[in-house]
């Protein structure tokens, strides 16, 4: 939970806003309030990392192109979520998306026979389905001539 609170304070710190949320409770447990940031610069800590605690960062971007280079520029690509009416437009954007999982149109893009599994820092192969089942095979080769040579 301070992390989650470092990486909001960092944020608002270098100019975002808070529209809600931002603090934990004084209560059993660890509650840290659904936090919404607005205006989120590139150079604040939650841009730039993976944050696992409820907070959306809001950052503004001109063209798809531009949204598409912030989204790839972090060191992280466990998830990435394209929301838009045109879905032509989100399977392009999806296709871009230095991701392992793309969500479209929705917040929690998995399910029970889906591969689950991040790029880059975010972790290698995947786990689940078909294609997590090839990360516990043994795979091995045979290279057989005929005849010994020399």
């Amino acid at each position: 939970m301070a992390q989650v609170r470092a990486y909001t304070r960092n944020a608002v710190d270098l100019g975002a806003s808070l529209l809600t949320g931002g603090h934990g409770y004084d209560s059993p447990g660890n509650f840290f309030a659904p936090t919404i940031l607005d205006h989120v610069t590139e150079d604040t800590d939650v841009a730039r990392s993976e944050i696992f605690g409820p907070i959306a960062a809001i950052q503004r971007f001109s063209t798809e192109d531009e949204a598409v280079t912030r989204a790839n520029a972090t060191e992280f690509g466990l998830a990435g979520y394209v929301f838009t009416e045109n879905l032509d437009r989100a399977l392009n954007v999806a296709d871009r998306l230095e991701t392992g999982i793309v969500g479209i149109n929705q917040g929690v893009p998995s399910n029970a026979g889906a591969p689950f599994g991040g790029i880059k820092q975010s972790g290698l192969g995947s786990e689940g389905s078909a294609e997590g089942l090839k990360e516990y095979e043994n795979i091995r080769f045979y290279d057989v001539a005929r005849r010994a040579t020399a």
